[in-house]
This record gives structure tokens, C-alpha cells and sequence, in this order.
């Protein structure tokens, strides 16, 4: 192959090392030389780069103050959850003794009750044995009035009769007796003395 068709731009026959500087010396057509400096590519100095920026993390001991970051996080975790477990203990003998507590009041309530209903049970036992009692004694003052209103009824009927008795024998006595018996009747009972 001569240079001539190098020049045209024609690559039949043209063996691999002249297809470089074609390549080289027409950059238009497609390929383009990459960048190196010391003998590094750009992903070789990106690498590089890299395990540089690991081995000052590494040398500034960085991975330990993450881990120690996330310890202390870590124990401020476990210390906010002991906490809680305590607080919900805490909570949980709350509940319980007002649980207790609420039992408590409701057997208070039902003692209380069941003494209301007692004290209830008596007051109405001794009410009723005292209105029985003073019916008793209503009954029998109302007896003793009426045997009161009776003896007084008959006194007054004997008082009655007594008078009646009496005029009706001071009438017969009257008439059968005159001065002369009466005289008789005041000698005998003069001379008795």
C-alpha cells in the first residue's frame, strides 16, 4: 500500500499500525486519543484518587468516630428504651392499683349499700312496731275514755235514780206520814239518846 491512498481517505489494504496514524492524523473521522498523564488514564487517576481518599479516612481513624457515633447512638437507644420499659412498668402498677383501687370502692359501695339497706330494713321494722304500739295506746285510751264516758254515764244515771228514789219517797213519806207520826218517829229517836 502507498501513501496515496492513505491520503484519499481509503483504509483497503492497510494494515492495523497504519490505521493508527490515519486515525492520528485524521481525528475526524471518528477516534480520538485519550488524555494520560504518568502514564494513568482518567479511571486510573479516579482509582487513584480513591484509594488515596480511603487510606486518609483510614489514617484519620474516620470509620472509627462513625462507628463510635452510631455506638453512642446506639446506647442512647438503649437507654431511651430501658426508660420506656420502666415507665411502662411504672405505668402498668398505676393501673393496677387504681384497678385495685376501683374494686376496693365497689365492694365500699356494696358494703355501703347493703348497711343503707339494713339501717332502711330497721328504720321501717321500728316505725311499723311504733305505729303498732301507738295504735295500742290510741286504742286503748279510746277504751278508757269510753269506760270513763260509761261509769260516768251510769254514776249519773244512779245519781239520777238516787233523786228520783229520794223525791218519790219524800212524796209517799209526805203522804203518809202526818204531824203526829212524825212526832212518834222524833220522841223514839230522842229518847234512844
Amino acid at each position: 500500500m502507498t501513501g496515496e491512498h492513505a491520503m484519499d481517505g481509503t483504509t483497503e489494504g492497510m494494515d492495523h499500525g497504519e490505521h493508527l496514524t490515519a486515525a492520528v492524523e485524521h481525528p475526524a473521522e471518528g477516534h480520538h486519543a485519550e488524555p494520560e498523564a504518568l502514564g494513568l488514564n482518567p479511571a486510573g487517576w479516579v482509582g487513584l484518587a480513591m484509594l488515596v481518599f480511603i487510606a486518609l479516612l483510614l489514617w484519620k481513624k474516620v470509620p472509627s468516630v462513625i462507628t463510635g457515633g452510631l455506638d453512642t447512638k446506639i446506647a442512647e437507644i438503649k437507654h431511651q428504651l430501658d426508660e420506656a420499659k420502666q415507665l411502662r412498668a411504672e405505668a402498668e402498677a398505676l393501673r393496677k392499683q387504681y384497678a385495685d383501687k376501683i374494686a376496693n370502692a365497689e365492694k365500699d359501695a356494696a358494703a355501703m349499700i347493703e348497711h343503707a339497706r339494713q339501717e332502711a330494713d330497721g328504720i321501717v321494722a321500728k316505725a311499723e312496731a311504733d305505729t303498732e304500739a301507738m295504735i295500742k295506746r290510741r286504742k286503748q285510751m279510746a277504751e278508757d275514755k269510753i269506760a270513763a264516758a260509761e261509769r260516768g254515764a251510769v254514776d249519773e244515771l244512779r245519781a239520777r235514780a238516787a233523786a228520783a228514789a229520794a223525791a218519790a219517797a219524800r212524796g209517799l213519806i209526805g203522804e203518809a206520814h202526818d204531824a203526829a207520826a212524825d212526832k212518834k218517829l222524833v220522841d223514839e229517836a230522842i229518847s234512844g239518846i
